[in-house]
């Protein structure tokens, strides 16, 4: 910064003249904005046309974790209602599974399981496309998780990412999360594997999480304190360079074909790979959970919000 030549009663020809000169100044400057001088987008939106979110059914107690399988269809849960519900690419509801262990954040694996964070008794499930379900993880060294909120899949290694905070929850015994747990923390259980190790255990209450398709980087956010990280995953699965994204925590997200990153909690806000808000989508609800790209192209945001789901066509693709 330099307040000098502004505080100088001179004109804007003279400071032309100093800047032939070789002076940098601030007067008479120019509209660009912040994101035209550093390259960065400018705020834009990434709906099609004038399109904004369009509500597909209101008949939920809580929906939460969307993920789409290979054809586009999204599969959510209503976690306090215990099902997990199809919405297909020709826009029809249906349930999935019943008694889905209280499943929340769900992600496919590359031979079209789903992936559940289930936390009615703090497991990670598979569950098969006939319905039938597998126990992938049940405690940790012996102790009781917290409650598996959020995961993600690595494309190459297929070692499942995913947080683990504590919500308490009204069908639990216990009323307080297990000291000798040690907190929060996000975990990576390899695959075929029967226990996890800690990726990260310094955060208050991580949260959302997903990882880009080249499987080098990870976003995590850790709600309670409002902020996002981004992480580099080495070849062994661990997690290194920790980096402030944006001052902003998240409950679910997912990415885009530009790299951009979809946060959730007052309606979506997306944020450039740098870490710019692009655009924040305003949804007609108190809360955003979560939101995946869906449909037969990926090119539709679908979205959880409390009671009720919306869908969004958009200008970009998802990458998940």
């Amino acid at each position: 910064m330099m307040p000098l030549l502004s505080s100088l009663p001179i004109s804007c020809s003279s400071l032309a003249l100093l800047l032939l000169a070789g002076l940098v100044v601030g007067a008479c400057a120019s509209s660009s904005t912040p994101a035209e001088t550093t390259g960065e987008p400018a705020r834009r939106n990434l709906a099609a046309g004038d399109a904004t979110p369009t509500l597909v059914a209101r008949q939920f107690k809580f929906t939460e974790g969307p993920a789409a399988d290979k054809a586009g269809n999204v599969f959510f849960t209503d976690q306090p209602n215990d099902k997990i519900w199809k919405y297909d690419t020709n826009g029809q509801l249906s349930v999935f599974l019943a008694k889905s262990g209280r499943a929340n954040g769900l992600y496919f694996d590359a031979q079209g399981n789903l992936l559940a964070c289930a936390d009615e008794n703090n497991q990670l499930w598979s569950i098969a496309p006939n319905g039938k379900r597998t126990i992938l993880l049940r405690d940790v060294d012996g102790r009781r998780l917290n409650g598996p909120n959020d995961l993600w899949v690595h494309p190459s290694t297929g070692a499942i990412y995913f947080t683990d905070p504590y919500y308490q929850r009204d069908y639990w015994t216990r009323t307080a999360p297990d000291p000798s747990l040690g907190g929060q923390k996000v975990y990576c259980l390899p695959k075929g594997q029967s226990q996890p190790f800690v990726v990260d255990d310094t955060l208050e209450q991580p949260n959302g999480i997903i990882g880009t398709p080249d499987g080098r980087q990870l976003y995590v956010a850790d709600i309670k304190a409002n902020k996002t990280y981004r992480y580099q995953i080495a070849a062994d699965g661990r997690l290194s360079g920790r980096q402030l994204f944006v001052e902003m925590g998240s409950d679910g997200m997912t990415l885009d074909s530009e790299g951009n990153v979809y946060l959730t909690g007052k309606g979506v806000m997306v944020f450039s790979p740098a870490g710019r808000q692009i655009q924040h989508i305003e949804v007609p609800e108190e809360w955003t959970g979560n939101v995946c790209f869906g449909g037969a192209d990926r090119s539709t945001l679908f979205i959880t919000a409390s009671e009720a789901v919306f869908v969004l066509p958009m200008r970009v693709r998802g990458v998940q």
